[in-house]
């Protein structure tokens, strides 16, 4: 692995452990067993150590928020979806521990963390609007816009709030809570087997 590459790795682990603002450099170059100038060499601080490790975040999403318009996907299709971004949201969880200090000292973060929720939301909103196309959802344009905001706030914060409540913080909790958020806008059989499903990917 490249120095570059091990200095990013090394970064968002202990960020991810110990949070952003309470790791420096120099301890990232100790745990290297690099000297503070290698790394200075390859990042001129922690902003640009931060924003690389966004610009990788946004390049694993990617391809989950830009589905092929033609594809047909089965209700479980849907739930491997969500599976699949909250795993991608807990490998790089210091981002949104403390988004709102984090975003506030680096506008550039800021900036491409609201287009890349706004492109989740759009993401978001295309799946249930084919939900509803397909006859499998009833709710009114109004309420999906707000699920969707429900859905976004659960994605963003719900590892970090069980955290706080001393649970470990995991993926299937996520994907359980947004099923659950989800199934009340169904209708009866499609409802009946999300609840089914959601309940078994809890207990898998």
């Amino acid at each position: 692995m490249k120095t570059r590459d091990r200095i990013l790795e090394c970064a968002r682990l202990l960020f991810n452990e110990q949070g952003e603002p309470n790791v420096s450099t120099l301890e990232i170059a100790t745990e290297l067993g690099i000297s503070p100038g290698n790394l200075y060499y390859h990042f001129h601080g922690k902003e640009p150590l931060v924003m690389a490790l966004f610009a990788h975040f946004e390049e694993e999403l990617q391809p989950l928020l830009d589905p092929p318009a033609e594809a047909r996907l089965g209700a479980e299709d849907y739930w491997l979806f969500l599976h699949l971004i909250v795993e991608r949201l807990a490998h790089y969880r210091f981002l949104f521990q403390d988004l709102s200090n984090l975003a506030g000292r680096l506008p550039k973060l800021a900036r491409g963390m609201r287009n890349w929720l706004n492109a989740l939301k759009r993401t978001l909103a295309a799946l249930l609007a084919k939900l509803k196309a397909e006859g499998e959802l009833i709710s009114d344009t109004a309420s999906l816009g707000q699920l969707v905001e429900q859905i976004t706030l659960t994605l963003l914060f719900s590892l970090d709030y069980q955290r706080i409540l001393g649970g470990a913080g995991e993926v299937r909790m996520v994907v359980y809570q947004v099923m659950m958020l989800v199934a009340p806008h169904l209708r009866g059989e499609s409802r009946v087997a999300a609840e089914h499903l959601a309940l078994r990917y809890l207990q898998a």
